[in-house]
């Protein structure tokens, strides 16, 4: 991925993407961090904010790879904030701007469940979010059950009707323990529309998928 994808931050983005991403997990890689980039940048076109703040939020928020499995997982957000602060801190930049980054970083992730407190903490949340719904969200999750060995489905209930919700076990669990709960929770007014398209369709890919099974 090259610094030009990020204009017009291209000099922030070619300082910062040799610290983005970590090991070699797909679902949170440097297209991962791209396609949150674009998000970012259409939330900020209408919302405004610091643009240097939320593009270094956004190109430093999975700096720290924990898998999903890991029992670290609900630390990933606080360990990537405390890297970006010493990254940032290196490269010179002010306190307030490292404390802002820091705490867009720590409050992004549904993990950490932290409420974001300011304007680009509640873009990066909403920017994230959105690459977990939709077609990408849908294709995200059964990567990842892929890679923690789980099944598509129970075949016995697919809908867990009579039987607890599994997502370590079953990927479409996935989308009702977690995924179809994310569009309720968007921080800004231009995230918020943005969740109903992608909410629809992530909706969609489960009924085909149902219906073939």
């Amino acid at each position: 991925m090259h610094a030009d994808s990020f204009a017009p931050f291209e000099a922030l983005a070619q300082t910062l993407i040799p610290h983005a991403a970590q090991g070699d997990d797909g679902s949170h890689d440097l297209a991962h961090i791209h396609r949150v980039f674009r998000n970012a940048t259409r939330i900020h076109a209408q919302e405004g904010g610091n643009g240097p703040v939320l593009v270094a939020s956004v190109l430093l928020h999975d700096c720290v790879s924990v898998e999903k499995n890991s029992p670290l997982r609900s630390q990933a957000s606080r360990l990537a904030a405390e890297k970006a602060r010493g990254i940032l801190s290196d490269l010179g930049w002010s306190a307030a701007d490292v404390d802002a980054v820091a705490h867009a970083i720590l409050t992004h992730s549904f993990s950490a469940n932290l409420v974001p407190e300011t304007l680009e903490a509640k873009i990066l949340q909403d920017a994230d979010r959105l690459d977990a719904i939709g077609m990408v969200g849908a294709a995200r999750c059964f990567y990842i059950a892929g890679r923690m060995g789980s099944a598509l489905y129970d075949p016995v209930d697919p809908l867990a009707k009579n039987r607890p919700l599994d997502d370590r076990r079953f990927a479409i669990d996935h989308f009702e323990n977690k995924l179809f709960k994310l569009a309720d929770g968007f921080q800004t007014k231009a995230g918020r529309q943005l969740a109903i398209e992608r909410h629809q369709r992530l909706k969609e890919v489960l009924d085909m998928f149902l219906d073939e099974i």
